[in-house]
């Protein structure tokens, strides 16, 4: 499970990139970069990572699901997840 902190900061980006999404569109159809500049870099939609919903892992994402393998697998197991099953053949 992925720290406090980094869940933390990154819910921090994601409030900051809603925030942010209607300025740097009007800003970005100007063409004022320098004005684009002047926000903060979180609020860039390229700075969010795709994480875990349940665990917060950043790696071994799958955005299908949008949860970690790990917990994809553990899921998977338990039949929690409708439709996926372990392969055998």
């Amino acid at each position: 499970m992925a720290r406090k902190s980094i869940v933390a900061r990154q819910a921090k980006r994601e409030a900051l990139v809603a925030r942010f999404a209607e300025k740097r569109a009007a800003l970005k159809k100007a063409g004022d970069y320098a004005a684009l500049d002047l926000l903060p870099k979180n609020a860039s939609p390229v700075r969010l990572k795709n994480r875990c919903q349940l665990t917060g892992r950043g790696k071994g994402y799958i955005r299908y699901f949008g949860i970690s393998r790990i917990m994809l697998r553990d899921m998977a197991l338990n039949g929690k997840i409708p439709g996926v099953k372990k392969a055998s053949w």
